[in-house]
């Protein structure tokens, strides 16, 4: 992994997979050719409250924001499936990670599951191990990041580098319409 005195150039991302049992991240920098800065997962257990749950992701992401500095964080839309406990925990999560985000002033980019999908792989209904081989690949790893949640994070960082530029350009564009 590569430290953040290493930083050639470029705009860095820190992804996030929100969970409340496992909260995934992902930091690279770059957009051209994106590089790995650090990924891993924030836990909790399930014999603790809820707020307390809660309490320990933000003060984690905010910690991986004032360690890392990242210009911009990116994170999965709630896709609202048959679980709807499931949608709930996810949905706090979020909301934690949101609420470190804006505490800290730094903007905030939301891709759907599909939009990542698509963004990584060229297809909106790749399965897990085509986007974390797509993952391995964009950033030139000898292996596929582990745990899943922390490649889930990674392809969530990687698709805003590759997104936000052209959507960048293509705001510019309509300005001067």
């Amino acid at each position: 992994m590569t430290t953040l005195s290493d930083r050639r150039s470029g705009p860095v991302t820190l992804g996030i997979d929100p969970g409340t049992a496992r909260l995934g991240y992902g930091l690279i920098y770059g957009d051209q050719n994106p590089t790995l800065i650090d990924a891993g997962v924030i836990e909790t257990w399930p014999d603790q409250p809820m707020p307390d749950r809660l309490v320990t992701l933000h003060q984690s992401v905010a910690d991986l924001i004032e360690e890392f500095q990242p210009d911009v964080l990116a994170i999965e839309q709630l896709f609202f499936a048959r679980n709807v406990t499931t949608a709930i925990a996810v949905g706090q999560a979020r909301g934690v990670v949101l609420l470190a985000a804006a505490q800290a002033g730094i903007s905030v980019a939301e891709y759907s599951p599909s939009e990542i999908k698509h963004a990584i792989a060229g297809y909106g209904k790749a399965d897990k191990n085509q986007m974390q081989e797509m993952v391995r690949l964009i950033l030139g790893l000898d292996r596929v990041p582990q745990p899943d949640d922390a490649a889930d994070a990674l392809a969530i960082a990687l698709c805003h580098a590759q997104t936000a530029p052209f959507e960048e350009r293509a705001a510019r564009n309509r300005g001067r319409g």
